[in-house]
């Protein structure tokens, strides 16, 4: 009888896994609470008018049209029951012999969820596309308002978070307003002003103390006011309200903190401060050798540091926990799994870029030029890396920003 391999999540690591599973004889369920594969990387590019939804996303039951074993369910994970082997699935129950929870992670808040309605994440399209319509439309209001009754929160927008997210967030947001403001009448680029918070003493502390400075360097040549050490006390309608004192805006993106799915805590199992599963050497969680926990829902410690919250790690997760599977099947012994470290990467706006692998740093062009080659290269889909290209030369070359069509899908308006 065949095995059965249930996958939760369509992220990297889920897609990976499932994937590796094309030739051999187990029966894999993909389950996921949306319809599509996300690249998250260029999520930001969406959020800020350069790319279009459909240009990082791709559905699932596409990428998986041709592998017979494989069936997707659309559907949101209520609970895991470890004692059954059972996932619950918006009332349905699915059993299983393998389980790959490569769920990713959504927005944290510290404990303060009423923050969310003034300050979105960005972990998902609809997230991305709420963005971009409350930055449009806080443009389109200034614009209206000025100069009789103008207000400074609707072109003041605040990124809370230092990093790779937060930095790239405020880059992008940087130039979107220099760019689109040209097309205004009354309004101009240098009413803008773009503010990053960081309760940190640094942003990008994941690399080197030179490539922060120069990283930071690049932020404020492109006008973004990097505040450090800043601690946020209450966020409302009004602003952020921080240790030194309030910033009135009616645009904050939240890029701080991320903590586990909620039927995570179904499970019981340990986890760090955000609810993320602290799995063993391989992959799996103690005392439940068939259950396995990759990419950001998870902790794996690689020597005494966890490994980063980023897409290589998920792959490679993915594609270690199917040979386990596999060798498992077959009678053979578990390994452990190794991280093939490839560099960790930040943009700094257009033609900006700071990379790090190991002793290896580069910065500038030459780190933007392999930034973009690198995301290619990955982007899931040949229509999309194609679109993806055809959506960049467009805007390096002319400056202009494509998609900047207001729907009214915002949650909120400013």
């Amino acid at each position: 009888m065949r095995k059965k391999v249930i996958i939760i999540g369509g992220g990297f690591g889920g897609i990976t896994a499932a994937k590796a599973f094309k030739n051999d004889d187990v029966e894999v369920i993909l389950i996921d609470k949306t319809n599509h594969h996300l690249f998250l990387p260029l999520i930001y590019q969406v959020a800020t008018s350069v790319l279009s939804p459909s240009d990082v996303a791709s559905p699932i039951r596409e990428i998986l049209r041709k592998q017979k074993n494989a069936r997707v369910i659309m559907g949101t994970v209520d609970k895991i029951d470890l004692a059954a082997n059972q996932v619950e699935a918006d009332g349905l129950k699915y059993d299983y012999d393998y389980l790959i929870i490569s769920s990713g992670v959504r927005s944290s808040y510290f404990g303060r969820d009423e923050w969310e309605e003034f300050a979105p994440g960005l972990k998902t399209l609809a997230d991305a596309i709420n963005i971009r319509e409350r930055i449009l439309t806080s443009l389109e209001q200034a614009e209206c308002e000025y100069p009789v009754e103008k207000d400074d929160r609707l072109l003041t927008f605040v990124v809370v978070g230092g990093g790779p997210t937060g930095v790239e967030m405020a880059g992008a947001i940087s130039e979107i307003t220099s760019r689109l403001l040209k097309d205004f009448r009354r309004v101009k680029p240098v009413e803008a002003k773009i503010i990053l918070l960081e309760a940190a003493a640094c942003i990008l502390c994941g690399f080197s103390p030179s490539l922060r400075a120069r990283g930071q360097k690049a932020l404020e040549y492109l006008g973004v006011d990097v505040r450090l050490g800043v601690n946020i006390t209450e966020i409302t309608k009004d602003g952020v309200h921080t240790t030194d004192g309030l910033i009135e805006t009616a645009n904050i993106i939240w890029a701080a903190g991320a903590r586990s799915q909620a039927f995570m805590h179904s499970i019981g199992t340990e986890t760090d401060q955000s609810g993320r599963t602290v799995v063993d050497a391989n992959c799996s969680v103690k005392g439940h050798p068939e259950l396995f926990v990759i990419g950001d829902a998870s902790v794996f410690m690689n020597s005494g540091t966890p490994l980063p919250a980023i897409a290589p790690v998920a792959i490679q997760q993915g594609n270690y926990v199917s040979s386990v599977i596999r060798g498992e099947i077959a009678g053979g012994a578990r390994k452990p799994f190794k991280y093939k470290d490839k560099g960790s990467m930040a943009i700094l706006g257009t033609y900006k870029a700071i990379l790090q692998k190991g002793k290896l740093q580069i910065l500038g062009y030459p780190a933007w030029i392999i930034w973009m080659l690198l995301h290619i290269a990955v982007i899931t889909g040949y229509r999309n890396r194609y679109a993806v290209m055809a959506k960049w030369f467009w805007y390096y070359t002319t400056r202009r920003h494509g998609v900047r069509l207001i729907t009214g899908v915002a949650q909120k308006k400013p």
